[in-house]
C-alpha cells in the first residue's frame, strides 16, 4: 500500500501546474463579465489561480499553485460547455533551460571567427617547412644519358610505376642526323622532325594620327 501511495505521489508531482484552454469564445477577451465567469470555473479548484490571456492565439493559460488542482480541473472541465462552445483543456508543457538567463557561448575556438580581434593566448607564427631535396634522385638523373630512364616507384597491382625520362638535346639530334647520313654502318630510319614553337611576331605600329 505504501508503494502505491509513493508511486501516485511521484506521478502527481511530475504533472505540470498549468493548463491551456482552447476553443473558447472570442468575446472572452473583450467582455469583463464573461471573463469573470470563466475565471470562477477554475477558482473553485485553487483560489490562487492566475490567468494569462493570449488574444492573438485565442488561448488562455491557467496557472495553478498545485499540480493536483490542475489535474482535477482538467479532469472535470475538459470538453465542458462554456458560453455555447465546447472548451478543451491541455496540460501546459514546461521547457527547462539550463539557466534562466541567456549565457554567452563557451570561448572554445572562438579565434576562428574571421577576422579575429586578437590571436589567442599561446599562439605562434608557423614557420615554413624546409624543402625536401631527394639527393638520390638527383644523383641517379645525373648519371643518365639521352634516352635513358630511371624508375622511381615500381608498379603494383593497384598503382602505376613512376619513371623519369631524360629529354634529348638538339645537339644529339644533329649528331643522330649525321650518323643517319654517314655511309658507315646500316642506315637507320629517319626520325620525325621535332616541332618548333614559333613566337608570334609583334605587329608594326604606325605613326600616331594627329587630329
Amino acid at each position: 500500500m505504501q508503494r502505491d501511495e509513493a508511486a501516485v505521489s511521484v506521478q502527481v508531482t511530475d504533472l505540470p501546474t498549468g493548463l491551456v484552454a482552447c476553443r473558447i469564445p472570442e468575446d472572452l477577451f473583450t467582455e469583463a463579465g464573461l471573463k469573470a465567469g470563466f475565471e470562477s470555473l477554475f477558482r473553485g479548484f485553487d483560489p490562487d489561480v492566475q490567468f494569462q490571456y493570449f488574444r492573438s492565439f485565442r488561448r488562455v493559460r491557467i496557472n495553478f499553485s498545485d499540480a493536483l488542482a490542475a489535474a482535477e480541473a482538467r479532469l472535470r472541465l475538459h470538453k465542458s460547455s462554456f458560453h455555447g462552445r465546447e472548451m478543451k483543456l491541455y496540460f501546459a508543457q514546461s521547457v527547462h533551460i539550463g539557466s534562466p538567463r541567456l549565457e554567452p557561448p563557451k570561448p572554445d575556438k572562438q579565434f576562428l571567427i574571421s577576422p579575429p580581434a586578437s590571436p589567442p593566448v599561446g599562439w605562434q607564427q608557423a614557420k615554413d617547412a624546409t624543402p625536401v631535396i631527394n639527393y638520390d634522385l638527383l644523383c641517379a638523373i645525373s648519371k643518365l644519358g639521352p634516352g635513358d630512364k630511371y624508375e622511381l616507384h615500381t608498379a603494383t597491382p593497384t598503382t602505376p610505376s613512376v619513371v623519369v625520362h631524360v629529354c634529348e638535346d638538339e645537339q644529339d639530334d644533329d649528331s643522330d642526323r649525321e650518323e643517319e647520313e654517314s655511309p658507315q654502318g646500316p642506315p637507320r630510319a629517319p626520325r620525325a622532325p621535332r616541332p618548333r614553337i614559333v613566337q608570334t611576331r609583334r605587329p608594326d605600329f604606325g605613326p600616331a594620327v594627329e587630329p
